[in-house]
């Protein structure tokens, strides 16, 4: 559905507004709509137009009404689909405001503490907590004991909105002395400071080019103190939802109870509580990982995109939107500053934003020293050398990261005997072999099916693992180096939900000693004191992806994982990477830390090449239960497909994904409002055409 859909507002709906939520029938269902537009007339009569059968409690702000509309047109999307990222959840609760129960003592009940009731224990000690503090939240004490005691009338039970009239901000005790700033920090705040006192709507957004440890985040504080004292509101954005406990307790301890949290890994009555605290204005920060960019604050004046490099903040459902742009967008709506900051900035930011520079590590230490270890002839997962690193690190009691951005203990499993490889049945790719949960898993559909005992197509038990992932690795290091006080923890994408990655951080933090084990979460901006050893394992795996931007992300992720070592002031650490590409630009860059030299290098690639930031890349798959339909599909669409400086490539078939065939273009434009109107133009034609209708097509605008 493309709506909108028009529908008759009585004298009853006097209160509706744009962005009002409404429940209105639909056909024969019930559904929850939200006000677009208001209009004086409609082009369909008034009988035939109904009528809403109630008026929820609150309502999106009109600002993120407007951004859905524009997400809807930049993303080949519907505004119905952005707005449903916008909501809160719980949507059936937002009938009425959400209620906290309080209760409070009456006469009766302190003439029953002085004899005149019987009581046992339990209700005595209830009533004395309620006679000494006065009113208390029920859910600490109880309810269904507090509901009998109402029920013989010694104490009362009262209902209160929390949604309560906007609170006006006052510094927190916390933030009365903060940090003195660096140099360097300060003037890289002095720009930023500057734009949010002039409130212009096409101020050039910052990129705040720090190396790692240099103290970005104090800056970014610096930055939400000025704009709370202004009477304005921030948004914080991280790439990894494990990083958000982290950073929401620095901006805390700085501002108190005046920030809020979002995510999609909050419990939905939590979220949906913090999402309402921020709708009233009881908070003014919200920090949070992607979907926080929709936090509904009224008088934005900064928004920080930390990590900003990071692919994370796009996000793979429809819309197929890019947080860092829809940021953008608010901000310029708001006239708030932007503020992005990275030690390794993509080439997009570095190209288009007002760059500032925190060049050293605010502690004084130097960046770890970086050796490349050639693993072309060797066939340990481990080079010799990284294996002695170790050892040294162990008897030395220590602290290591090492990073291998492959989960699983091996790739994929073969017959010795003749040859066969598991496959996923729903996927063209091969099952990765998890050892500890007794599998082998498709990455990308989820199929899990037992560990084989034997070969399905000649019955041979003769079963080879080929490759190494952070399972492995982990379990090698720990039989290798195990030792007491010498934990070796392991972080990725099987460690489920954010609390079991909170508390794995969390132990590795702690220990005064160990190795941490993982796939590139571990280097989004963690701040770890303590790391004297880094290890990076087949570096150049990234290079081999065929995207134009691999070497972009090789070196992002060797800078990154580099940077948690060296920190606190304890020397500079040591960091190896594993390769075999030794020679590689990227690998050799950044084992140097010269992030200038290789971005103005990738800038001159791009610009030979039309990628971005010269051009717009989109992408449209078409996907069926056949090959056939689908290329057929995605070769319509090419002829469909025209816009001025656009040019096209494909249909090119990709490999089969949970069940369904694909194939794809690719859109190359110098013109983007243009490329995005005809592609837009041309899958709402294709979808009404009657034999294309077993194929589903997917537009993804800036695809990652």
């Amino acid at each position: 559905m493309r709506g909108a859909f028009d529908y008759l507002l009585g004298d009853e709906h006097e209160q509706v507004g744009v962005g009002s939520l409404l429940r209105i029938p639909f056909g024969r269902r019930v559904e929850l709509g939200v006000v677009l537009e208001l209009a004086e007339r409609s082009e369909l009569p008034a009988d035939r137009l109904a009528q809403p059968h109630a008026v929820l409690a609150v309502a999106l702000p009109e600002d993120l009404v407007a951004l859905a509309v524009w997400m809807a047109r930049e993303y080949c999307s519907t505004p119905a689909r952005a707005i449903a990222q916008m909501l809160p959840p719980l949507a059936g609760a937002l009938r009425r405001p959400q209620q906290v129960l309080l209760a409070s003592i009456t006469p009766d009940g302190t003439r029953g503490l002085d004899g005149d009731a019987k009581l046992t224990p339990a209700q005595r000690g209830l009533l004395e907590r309620l006679q000494l503090h006065g009113e208390l939240p029920a859910a600490g004490l109880g309810t269904p004991g507090l509901r009998r005691l109402e029920r013989r009338g010694l104490v009362t039970i009262r209902g209160e909105s929390r949604r309560a009239a906007p609170a006006r901000y006052t510094l927190g005790e916390a933030d009365a002395d903060p940090p003195r700033l660096s140099g360097e920090q300060r003037a890289a705040i002095e720009p930023v400071l500057a734009a949010l006192s002039a409130r212009h709507p096409e101020a050039q957004p910052f990129v705040l080019h720090g190396v790692t440890g240099s103290g970005k985040t104090e800056v970014y504080l610096a930055a939400v103190r000025a704009a709370l004292t202004a009477g304005r509101s921030a948004i914080i954005l991280v790439p990894e939802i494990a990083l958000t406990p982290q950073t929401l307790e620095r901006f805390r301890a700085r501002f108190g109870d005046v920030v809020a949290v979002i995510h999609s890994g909050l419990p939905p009555a939590q979220r949906h509580h913090e999402w309402l605290r921020l709708r009233s204005g009881q908070a003014r920060v919200a920090v949070g990982a992607r979907s926080a960019v929709f936090a509904p604050l009224a008088e934005l004046g900064v928004v920080v995109v930390d990590e900003e490099h990071e692919g994370s903040y796009k996000h793979e459902g429809d819309p197929r939107y890019d947080a860092r742009a829809v940021a953008e967008r608010r901000a310029a709506v708001h006239g708030a500053v932007l503020l992005a900051g990275s030690a390794t900035p993509r080439p997009e930011s570095f190209h288009r934003y007002r760059r500032l520079r925190l060049a050293r590590r605010v502690d004084g230490g130097r960046l770890p020293a970086v050796e490349i270890l050639d693993m072309r002839g060797h066939h340990h997962p481990l080079h010799p050398v990284a294996r002695l690193a170790l050892a040294d690190l162990q008897r030395a009691a220590g602290k290591a990261i090492v990073l291998l951005n492959r989960r699983g203990w091996s790739n994929f499993l073969s017959c010795r005997a003749c040859g066969h490889v598991w496959m996923c049945p729903n996927c063209e790719v091969a099952l990765v072999l998890h050892r500890t949960q007794a599998v082998v898993a498709c990455h990308h559909c989820g199929h899990r099916e037992p560990v084989p005992s034997e070969c399905p197509a000649c019955g041979s038990v003769s079963i080879s693992r080929h490759g190494a992932g952070t399972e492995r690795l982990a379990a090698e290091i720990d039989r290798a180096f195990a030792a007491p006080g010498f934990p070796v923890l392991r972080l990725d994408a099987d460690a489920f939900g954010i609390e079991q990655r909170a508390r794995t951080l969390e132990q590795f933090m702690a220990a005064p000693a160990g190795v941490l084990v993982g796939t590139q979460m571990i280097a989004k901006g963690h701040d770890f004191r303590d790391v004297a050893l880094g290890l990076v394992l087949d570096a150049d795996q990234t290079l081999r992806f065929p995207d134009f931007r691999a070497e972009e992300r090789t070196f992002a992720l060797i800078t990154q994982l580099a940077g948690r070592a060296g920190r606190g002031g304890r020397g500079p650490g040591r960091v190896f990477v594993q390769t075999r590409a030794p020679a590689a630009r990227a690998i050799v860059l950044a084992a140097r830390h010269d992030t200038d030299a290789f971005l103005s290098g990738e800038l001159d690639r791009r610009r030979a090449l039309r990628y971005p930031p010269f051009a717009t890349l989109i992408r449209v798959v078409c996907c069926a239960t056949a090959p056939g339909p689908a290329s057929a599909a995605a070769g319509e669409l090419r002829t469909l497909i025209s816009a001025p400086g656009a040019s096209v490539l494909g249909p090119a078939p990709l490999f089969a994904l949970r069940g369904k065939a694909r194939s794809q273009l690719v859109i190359k434009a110098s013109e983007r409002e243009a490329a995005i109107a005809s592609v837009d133009g041309a899958v709402q034609r294709l979808s009404v055409e009657r034999h294309h209708r077993g194929v589903s097509v997917s537009v993804d605008v800036d695809p990652q």
